[in-house]
């Protein structure tokens, strides 16, 4: 995902829907649901995700158009998780094992900290992240995260993908 790439919006998303000096329609925060909608005043089952604020924005004012005149919508992001395909998820042995959004530049350091490390039963140097390479495609390659979080060897640290799953597995005793 670049700078120019627009964001799309996901499930689990909070969302402000400011119509422009009309505050009893306005939302400061919905959270997108499940099934990709929204439900707003007036306009009920708003398809959110997968679209871009900008989309949604000219959607939800086509809708209110029909009971306000010219409405100027903006929607923020408030929250963002972003769609399932832009997640890393982390599982295993993780201190907080979690579905995180991708941001640009994300590596694998970065990853450990916002799950908060390993447990004291991860075998961090034999985790393993699978990566999408098409539909029906995937690669996996290992990882050394004991190496990287307990030892501070940042050769280790690798660049992370939207979609990656990292998978930590439990050490044998």
């Amino acid at each position: 995902m670049s700078a120019d790439t627009p964001y799309i919006i996901g499930p689990a998303d909070h969302l402000g829907v400011l119509v422009y000096d009309k505050p009893q329609i306005s939302i400061e925060d919905v959270p997108v649901r499940p099934d990709g909608r929204i439900s707003l005043p007036l306009v009920q089952d708003v398809v959110a995700a997968g679209r871009t604020p900008a989309e949604l924005a000219q959607d939800v004012s086509a809708r209110l158009s029909a009971y306000v005149k010219k409405p100027d919508v903006t929607v923020v992001v408030r929250n963002f998780v972003g769609p399932f395909d832009q997640q890393i998820r982390v599982i295993g042995e993780a201190a907080d094992p979690q579905a995180i959004p991708y941001r640009q530049h994300m590596t694998l350091l970065d990853v450990m900290i916002e799950t908060k490390g390993l447990t004291r039963f991860a075998a961090g140097n034999r985790a393993v992240i699978i990566r999408r390479t098409g539909p029906d495609s995937q690669v996996s390659f290992h990882v050394r995260l004991a190496d990287l979080i307990k030892d501070g060897d940042v050769s280790k640290n690798v660049a992370m993908q939207p979609g990656d799953t990292l998978i930590i597995p439990q050490t044998w005793f």
